[in-house]
């Protein structure tokens, strides 16, 4: 198996950092060159984004959290997508919350603010789509939406899906650390839970390494 990345780009890192906590073996290929994809990758791969999981027969997987459950199924411990239905279920939830409500603010953000990215207002069109600078703002009323949603969640869960560490917790951190240090938007200093919550994660070898 390969995994094609990008640099520190948050979406392949949340594989990768999933692959750590699995301590699963496999080939990591950058396909990127600067701010963009480079030409041979982008021939390769339809999708025209990373993570890219490409099979030993040629089968392409993308998306991030795709890629996480195929390896779940040939590697299932340590269980990263629940132990039992509700807890799958919870899981699932507070994974989607942070794609589309984390993800998706910090992404407004750093795509309609990076001068890198004029042009590139949404990944993996060939043709130009425009930045809009009005999305800045509504992206960074997500993302305080966001840390607030989470800090309550934590107040009562040691991770943001429960008492143990999941696929949500992955999401979510890559989202706080993107916003970080993309969008300058991190985590806002009276949220003491998700403060305690981040530091924790942070520690953990998959993500400290």
């Amino acid at each position: 198996m390969k995994l094609y990345t990008w640099g520190r780009a948050p979406n392949p890192r949340r594989v990768l950092i999933y692959v750590a906590e699995k301590d699963i073996e496999l080939e990591v290929v950058e396909a990127g060159e600067g701010a963009h994809l480079n030409d041979d990758y982008l021939a390769r791969y339809e999708g025209r984004m990373v993570p890219m999981l490409e099979l030993d027969d040629g089968t392409q997987i993308g998306e991030a959290m795709a890629i996480c459950r195929y390896l779940e199924e040939a590697y299932p411990a340590p269980p990263l997508f629940g132990v039992n239905r509700v807890d799958r279920a919870r899981v699932d939830m507070w994974e989607r919350r942070a794609e589309t409500e984390g993800f998706a603010g910090a992404a407004e953000v750093f795509r309609n603010a990076t001068p890198a990215f004029a042009g590139r207002g949404l990944p993996a069109f060939e043709e130009p789509i425009e930045q809009i600078p009005a999305l800045v703002e509504r992206g960074r009323q997500r993302l305080a939406r966001f840390y607030r949603r989470i800090d309550r969640q934590l107040a009562d869960n040691r991770f943001i899906a429960g008492p143990r560490f999941s696929v949500a917790d992955i999401t979510a951190l890559c989202v706080v650390d993107f916003a970080t240090k993309a969008a300058k938007a991190g985590l806002p200093e009276d949220c003491a839970n998700a403060m305690r919550w981040h530091a924790e994660v942070s520690a953990r070898p998959s993500i400290a390494g």
